[in-house]
């Protein structure tokens, strides 16, 4: 009796214990820190319940509820959460408050009820901080149903789209092909613009520029009008013919205006303005800035303490809280106090925004970039000090700018030359990272208006006109946010699906279609014109939001669009031509290994050479792109992969006896100066252009000149 009354004893005095379950182990680790004795928190790592990749799973005779599994592998993880709420008095759900946190919760809560005796709470934060969690753990609330069927519908639409076209896909063009709702949109804004390049035919124009000079000070200015029109310079004699009008004309100031701009600060980082400005400043990919972010916000350790660095990554809004604007004023008022405006800024929030999370801020904004660089790393420094100068800078007095604009003239023609310089720095002060247009500040030697001067030289120079420019990560999470396709957390997963299926490449960190990808894109695009456009994909965005309000019933949208998707299918699947035995094509190539004809098919990551004796050879080789230009060589340039990361390179079949190595792909066609292949090649000057890859040719072109093409496979 006496040991059944020391159990019963042990029983009463167990201490209580609250579980928490996030989605990052990393976020654990920080929370768990924060909340301290009594308090157990535990990751799911994401989804534990999902629909299964197996088969579609959608029961479309009933309502198209979805069919739900454990994640394959996540059994064990699930069976510990389920132990672990069994010995706890509460349970915190605190997934990400986004449509696909809420759907983790609600899942938890289904496999957790049956398991534990605890209450079941949902919990939400913008910020891993000791404060945002302890209020969020004081204030428990419900699972937002509505918020559970957005995601639903979401999840359901995209499953229904991709397990009817990528079947379609696999009969009718290759095995393994797969399209997704989402992503065959902005493939298909990524065809049409490089359809735009490639039709693009630059035009010569020339521009005229002058030295200009008084006293031991000297300036630059250029043409701006000839005879009172606007110079139309087409032409290298039509240059010439002006500089031989005016040389020996006398050059007067003719004109100087000053001008003052206001530059106002900019609202907090959205997460594609994020994406926008680490693509562009720091040349990040969109996948890469929210890696790393992720990091900044999950928590990294500063001496002693593992701290949230930045709030949620993943918002529409550039709202702020209260509490967070009260903190930078302090920080300004103690640092910056002249150029601290008298009342607080606000943004408008856009009409699209969801507004569930501020703007992308730092946590604390005491903790300067500088005085925490020794725990960051480069890319997370680097990171971390444009959301904070963004965010600090966005709470500060206007900057301003003095222009001086000075007009030349020399007989019939007009030059003009502009200095800018900062008046009044404002919210410059904080900037460290600045544009090269914002850092630029240029300045002129003191002139009057009357002063003659004296030319030193003319510069003319050709240029030619640069067409559209391909998508880069910037440009198209740009446009995607433009055109209401897709949301905050699915820019990046767009993009990087896309180069997963090799349907797009990154050349130059611009985004580049393959073959196979224009390939699918235009099957989709001509026989699903409905569905792989940017209305319906925007449509679909708006629905879904009206989901989240609960405005309207997830499952009705769904079979609104199902119906005439799946007759659309069935119809395509049955008249349209495969191409399958189109994609093989013949060489004159010979398997090295069994004699037979090798063939030039299309696979997974582009073209490659097959033996036709497969399966009984599995021969493969790459595709020759170019001639060795090594003399005496004879061997070919094919596409190699380095190794650990596989970045591309092209070099000699007959290597190692030849080790000739270039960065740049090859296209086919030759230099007309020396005979070696030309590269394609981008530079902010002059985009895209042909050069030699002879390094002692100084070949460039970027017009219509005659090009030597190379014979095509298998012609003389």
């Amino acid at each position: 009796m006496a040991e059944k009354t020391t159990k019963k004893s042990a029983k009463k005095t167990k201490k209580p214990q609250t579980l928490v379950i996030v989605e990052s182990p990393t976020k654990a680790h920080t929370i768990e820190k924060y909340l301290g004795p009594g308090y157990v928190v535990r990751a799911s790592v994401g989804h534990l319940i999902d629909l299964p990749k197996s088969r579609m799973a959608i029961d479309i005779e009933n309502g198209f509820q979805p069919e739900y599994i454990t994640v394959r592998g996540k059994a064990k993880l699930l069976k510990e959460l389920q132990k672990e709420a069994k010995k706890s008095d509460a349970v915190l759900l605190a997934s990400d408050n986004d449509r696909e946190g809420e759907a983790i919760a609600w899942h938890l809560n289904r496999a957790l009820q049956d398991k534990t005796e605890a209450k079941i709470s949902r919990i939400v934060f913008n910020e891993i901080t000791p404060t945002a969690i302890t209020e969020a753990v004081k204030h428990p609330g419900e699972i937002v149903e509505a918020k559970v069927n957005a995601q639903k519908a979401r999840r359901v639409l995209d499953r229904l789209v991709g397990y009817n076209l990528s079947p379609l896909l696999w009969t009718k063009v290759k095995n393994g092909l797969s399209a997704g709702r989402v992503q065959s949109v902005a493939l298909r804004l990524i065809c049409e613009r490089e359809k735009e390049v490639e039709d693009f035919l630059p035009e010569e124009y020339w521009s005229l520029d002058a030295d200009f000079t008084k006293g031991k000070s000297s300036f630059t200015a250029q043409l701006v009008k000839y005879a009172g029109e606007n110079p139309e310079l087409k032409s290298e004699e039509a240059v010439k013919e002006i500089m031989e009008k005016i040389k020996n004309s006398p050059c007067v100031v003719s004109g100087i205006k000053k001008s003052e701009k206001t530059v106002r600060p900019k609202p907090p980082f959205t997460t594609s303005k994020l994406q926008q400005a680490a693509a562009n400043r720091l040349g990040f990919t969109s996948r890469k800035t929210m890696q790393v972010a992720q990091q900044l916000y999950e928590g990294i350790q500063i001496g002693q303490n593992h701290v949230g660095l930045i709030t949620y990554m993943r918002t529409d809004s550039v709202r702020i809280s209260d509490t967070a604007l009260a903190d930078v004023r302090q920080w300004l008022t103690e640092n910056h106090p002249k150029e601290l405006p008298e009342e607080p800024i606000k943004y408008a929030v856009g009409k699209s925004a969801q507004d569930a999370h501020e703007g992308i801020r730092p946590t604390y904004v005491s903790y300067t970039p500088e005085s925490i660089k020794e725990y960051l790393s480069h890319d997370q420094f680097r990171l971390y000090s444009i959301i904070w100068e963004r965010f600090v800078s966005s709470q500060m007095n206007n900057a301003k700018m003095v222009t001086t604009s000075v007009e030349i003239t020399a007989g019939e023609a007009t030059f003009r030359v502009a200095a800018s310089k900062i008046a009044e720095k404002g919210f410059y002060q904080v900037i460290k990272l600045l544009s090269s247009k914002e850092e630029k500040s240029s300045s002129l030697p003191a002139i009057k208006e009357g002063e003659e001067l004296k030319v030193d030289n003319f510069h003319p120079e050709q240029h030619f006109t640069q067409g559209p420019a391909r998508y880069t990560d910037a440009s198209i999470v740009r446009m995607l946010e433009e055109k209401g396709i897709g949301r905050p957390s699915t820019y990046a997963t767009i993009i990087s699906v896309l180069l997963d299926r090799y349907y797009v490449t990154r050349s130059n960190k611009q985004l580049v279609p393959t073959e196979l990808g224009k390939m699918i894109n235009k099957i989709l695009v001509e026989s699903f014109p409905a569905v792989i456009n940017e209305e319906f994909t925007a449509q679909v965005e708006n629905e879904l939001d009206q989901v989240e309000a609960d405005e309207l019933v997830w499952n009705k949208i769904i079979g609104d669009f199902y119906g005439p998707f799946k007759k659309t299918v069935d119809d395509v699947m049955e008249h349209q031509e495969s191409i399958k035995g189109f994609l093989d094509e013949e060489t004159d190539k010979v398997c090295d290994l069994c004699g037979k004809p090798m063939v030039k098919k299309l696979g997974r990551f582009g073209f490659f050479l097959a033996c036709t004796g497969f399966p009984e050879c599995h021969n493969t080789k790459s595709i020759p792109l170019a001639k060795c230009p090594c003399k005496d060589c004879g061997g070919e340039i094919v596409e190699r992969k380095t190794k650990g990361r596989g970045k591309a390179f092209y070099g000699c079949t007959n290597y190692p006896t030849c080790n000739f190595i270039s960065h740049f792909k090859p296209i086919d066609q030759y230099c007309p100066q020396c005979g070696w292949f030309l590269v394609e090649k981008y530079d902010k000057k002059n985009g895209s252009y042909k050069s030699c890859i002879n390094p002692d040719c100084d070949y460039l072109h970027t017009s219509g000149e005659e090009e030597t093409v190379l014979p095509v496979e298998g012609e003389d």
